[in-house]
């Protein structure tokens, strides 16, 4: 018997999805809405079903993913604006230093882009992601895309009772077991601070108590 396939990030993430969803009566379809995947994660719409049934999509290349994720983004710019791929073409050309038919070709995707050119088009189209959301394999594009959903989902983290702080006074606005419990998640240079500042009041009690 073979043993059992290791659950990927994505595997995971859909899981603990499914569960909140079930367990809050929510609708599937417009929690995983594969058209809304597809055009942020660059992925063909297929490819997203696919993954979401947890499915494997068929092997791709590298520059077979650039280039058409690459023509998916400048088809979605061409709609959204309403402007014509000539003039993408050109205003590629005048910001990137690239030659118009060269920029036509690889919004086209019939052209891989160089290296220096692929980040030219991701500070051009504000690509959330960087280069990665043109080379990296669609499970982990997908993972990507899902997880704010999974944040928005889950109940926000109850933060741990302390046990070794110090109860104020009975009777007392005293802020002094808040302010302990609150500083157990301080970052290391303003616990050092603190620290201090306790160190020195510790001296001078210690100083007035002593004749």
């Amino acid at each position: 018997m073979e043993p059992p396939t290791a659950p990927t990030p994505l595997s995971e993430t859909l899981r603990r999805l499914h569960a909140l969803i079930e367990e809050r009566g929510l609708n599937r379809s417009e929690i995983l809405d594969s058209r809304d995947l597809a055009a942020r994660t660059l992925l063909p719409e297929e490819t997203v079903r696919t993954l979401l049934e947890g499915r494997t999509p068929p092997a791709d290349t590298v520059n077979d993913r650039v280039r058409a994720r690459i023509k998916t983004m400048a088809d979605a710019h061409l709609t959204r604006t309403g402007t014509r791929m000539s003039s993408l073409a050109a205003d590629l050309s005048r910001r990137l230093g690239v030659s118009a038919v060269w920029a036509r070709q690889v919004c086209a995707g019939d052209k891989v882009p160089s290296v220096q050119l692929l980040h030219g088009l991701v500070g051009f189209f504000h690509v959330p992601g960087g280069e990665t959301a043109f080379t990296a394999e669609a499970a982990e594009v997908l993972h990507r895309a899902l997880l704010p959903l999974l944040a928005a989902l889950e109940p926000p983290h109850a933060p741990e009772p302390a046990t070794d702080a110090p109860t104020a006074p009975s009777g007392h606005d005293d802020v002094r077991a808040i302010a302990l419990r609150q500083a157990r998640d301080l970052p290391p240079e303003r616990w050092n601070v603190l620290n201090a500042t306790l160190q020195a009041l510790l001296d001078l009690d210690n100083d007035q108590g002593n004749p």
